[in-house]
């Protein structure tokens, strides 16, 4: 049946389209994660050089209280996407349940159209 060939490929893009969206927000959390540890260095560098660490000093250096809070903002956003993560997972695995009942249906109609097969020749002769 035509309807359900379009319903199977129909669900198999909406599941290419889930996990393309899954592998983007890895790929986004991956590269926070990267620039995060990269103003963590930038950090302790600064510190090192000042020779002060406490950020309620007051010749704490100003790049590594901007750094700091580029840092939080960053982590924040990677947390944000974590959570996002995982409610796109959820609906890829939705999405493909959706896909194998698509593909079972579609399977069962194809065994229900196939003809007959004919009785064997000799069945026929007597």
């Amino acid at each position: 049946m035509k309807s359900r060939e379009g319903l199977v490929r129909l669900k198999q893009f909406q599941v290419n389209e889930k996990r393309r969206q899954l592998a983007q927000l890895d790929a986004m959390i991956a590269e926070f994660d990267r620039m995060a540890n990269e103003l963590e260095m930038q950090i302790t560098a600064e510190e090192k050089k000042a020779g002060i660490t406490d950020i309620t000093h007051f010749a704490y250096p100003t790049f590594a209280k901007a750094a700091r809070q580029r840092r939080d903002n960053l982590r924040d956003s990677q947390s944000d996407l974590a959570r996002q993560r995982s409610t796109a997972e959820t609906l890829l695995h939705e999405a493909e349940a959706e896909l194998a009942k698509a593909e079972m249906l579609e399977m069962r109609d194809g065994k229900a159209r196939e003809p007959e097969p004919a009785p064997p020749r000799s069945a026929m002769i007597g």
